[in-house]
């Protein structure tokens, strides 16, 4: 099991704060450092200060500031950007980071935060056009031999006489989808994900999802993810008060974490057991979503304690 640490930083950080926690999960040795792509928090989610940051202007920071360590989102909502000049930044960065970047993608959900911002949100089905649109163009992006140019037209985009430049570092930037619904997902990861991702769910539910996912490639005779993942929230602690106390500083309720879906809490010998839970049902990469981004110490915990007994 690969273990990549995930942060959201809608919730108050300043891009130093971010790279201080890039920069440790980095010397920890950690596989990837990924983060949320929203400029709004959810109404009680931490402090409201200092405000919002730009997920791909840090992305293009932390490429230049680490060395090793996989950068990516989880996810990008492509209501944010126009497809053009995103297929140019994620180029750019992927070239900035020596050609570790994976892209996370999805169609968007948080209403307010598209208000807030005077961000168009169109309907559901529109944003999954949208999403599919934007894979198709990067893929001719990618494909696109330097020197040559494409046409393409879209649902909801037109593209005429595109030369596809730059390119990437890599040949093609890895793409994580994901989902927790039964039907839409399912069919829109089919042949377009090298990860999928179910987020915040059982062990359980994401077995479930990913035979999902499976069932509907085998029916298109495409491609499966070459990676299967998934998202928990985690609050470990070398006691159980010590877990307790990240749990708090975290802004979590201990007996409401332990009662949800995709939340972890406990010594590392019980988030072992727990993870071990999701490495049995298929899942080979967890990104664990770490909510204090000042605590190191929990960093360099999971690290020594959890991690040798998974990867």
């Amino acid at each position: 099991m690969r273990m990549r640490i995930t942060v959201e930083p809608q919730r108050g950080a300043s891009y130093e704060r971010i790279l201080g926690l890039a920069r440790a999960a980095e010397t920890c040795g950690f596989d990837g450092f990924f983060r949320s792509d929203h400029y709004l928090r959810n109404q009680g989610e931490g402090p409201v200060g200092p405000g919002p940051t730009d997920a791909w202007m840090t992305l293009a920071g932390l490429a230049r500031e680490t060395r090793r360590i996989r950068l990516g989102t989880l996810v990008s909502p492509v209501t944010f950007r126009y497809p053009g000049p995103t297929a140019i930044a994620i180029a750019q960065v992927d070239a900035m980071s020596g050609g570790r970047l994976e892209l996370g993608l999805g169609t968007g959900w948080f209403e307010a935060e598209h208000r807030s911002l005077g961000i168009p949100f169109p309907p559901f089905p529109e944003r999954t056009e949208r999403l599919l649109d934007l894979l198709e163009l990067l893929d001719l992006w990618w494909t696109t031999p330097s020197g040559e140019s494409f046409d393409y037209k879209g649902r909801h985009i037109q593209l005429i006489d595109c030369l596809g430049l730059p390119k990437p570092a890599q040949p093609r930037v890895p793409i994580i989808l994901g989902s927790n619904g039964p039907k839409v997902g399912p069919r829109l990861v089919a042949g377009r994900a090298d990860e999928f991702n179910r987020p915040f769910g059982t062990a359980q539910d994401c077995a479930e999802q990913f035979a999902r996912v499976r069932t509907s490639c085998d029916e298109r005779g495409v491609r499966h993810p070459e990676r299967w993942s998934t998202v928990v929230t985690l609050c470990c602690g070398s006691t159980w008060a010590e877990a307790v106390r990240r749990s708090a500083n975290a802004g979590w309720e201990p007996s409401r974490m332990s009662a949800l879906p995709g939340r972890v809490i406990g010594t590392p010998e019980q988030v072992v057991d727990e993870l071990s839970q999701y490495a049995a049902m298929g899942v080979d990469t967890v990104y664990l979503q770490i909510l204090d981004m000042d605590d190191y110490d929990h960093l360099d915990l999971i690290a020594r304690e959890v991690a040798p007994k998974l990867t």
